[in-house]
């Protein structure tokens, strides 16, 4: 009782009379403030960009969980899904012709450009490409015709039994003010499947040997 009634006879506008224990208090509590600011300032206060980095993984962890359950709680679908692109990719790949095709496909794609009426130039085959399961075949052409003729010629190779692709299309005219006799140059790819052996050794596109000659060009005409 005696602690409590110093501080009820205190002075607060003479702090020269203050007892002792008040002083000491007062002090005390000056010091326990100053800690506190100066805990805050150069410990807390650094600290807080440390803690939002520790709640911006909070949210990428939390969003992560979140992707990572979507995907189990669909893996059935996606089972289903693998196996019904797997269907689709075996589909797709017997239309691949296999290597003793390849001759006969080539013939096919000469006499599709024969059968629309127009006149082959260039029938040039590069060597192939091989990639991690087929092999890309690509076919310099060169065919003259009418505008009539070039579009049967891409509808023929368009119903192809086998892939066939066309690239780096040009059409120009064969005379200067010619404008129904037409020139075109396109590159025909087409693909075939590798064998098993020829998988396993193609790690990436096929290196064309020292020493191969190169593929001679075709020129054909009417």
């Amino acid at each position: 009782m005696k602690f409590l009634e110093q501080f009820k006879n205190v002075d607060w506008q003479d702090i020269g009379r203050w007892p002792f224990v008040v002083r000491a208090s007062a002090v005390g509590v000056w010091l326990i403030a100053a800690v506190l600011v100066l805990g805050y300032l150069f410990v807390v206060n650094g600290q807080w960009p440390e803690l939002d980095q520790e709640r911006k993984r909070q949210d990428d962890l939390w969003q992560e969980f979140l992707r990572k359950q979507s995907k189990a709680a669909n893996f059935d679908a996606y089972k289903a899904q693998l196996k019904e692109m797997e269907k689709s990719f075996g589909a797709m790949l017997r239309q691949l012709p296999g290597k003793t095709e390849v001759p006969s496909l080539l013939v096919d794609i000469s006499q599709t450009g024969l059968a629309a009426g127009l006149d082959e130039k260039l029938f040039q085959p590069a060597p192939e490409l091989k990639r991690e399961f087929y092999a890309e075949l690509p076919i310099k052409i060169r065919l003259t015709g009418n505008y009539h003729e070039l579009g049967n010629f891409v509808s023929g190779i368009a119903a192809l039994p086998r892939i066939v692709t066309l690239h780096d299309i040009e059409i120009k005219p064969a005379e200067k003010d010619s404008y129904d006799d037409l020139v075109l140059d396109v590159t025909a790819k087409t693909y075939r499947y590798l064998e098993d052996d020829e998988s396993a050794a193609a790690a990436g596109p096929a290196k064309k040997k020292p020493g191969a000659p190169n593929t001679p060009p075709i020129t054909l005409g009417r």
